[in-house]
């Protein structure tokens, strides 16, 4: 989940929040990633708008490249040909690693 921008940092942030009950490097750790999430945000938000959106296309690009070498589209297709049945060739869905 680390690729995404809301589940995976979410577990980041949470995970380090629990460690950091019982150890000093953890609160450590999450003081400075907070501090470094925060400035990315204050950075983000003075950006122009192109660059916010081009920001937000890279992260969707991310999403959709992991979920197709995940090979997350390859099940899709195999449940849409089974229920449709368009017989379409659609294996370039298919990831490379499986």
């Amino acid at each position: 989940m680390i690729p995404y921008p809301g589940p995976g940092w979410l577990v980041v942030f949470a995970g380090l929040a629990i460690l950091a009950t019982e150890f000093a490097f953890a609160q450590k750790l999450l003081t400075y990633a907070r501090g470094k999430y925060d400035k990315w945000v204050e950075w983000l938000k003075r950006q122009h708008l192109a660059v916010r959106f081009l920001v937000l296309a890279f992260t969707g690009l991310v999403v959709v490249m992991t979920i197709w070498l995940l090979n997350g589209f390859g099940v899709l297709r195999l449940i849409v040909e089974a229920v449709f049945d368009f017989g379409v060739d659609w294996e370039w869905v298919d990831s490379p690693l499986f």
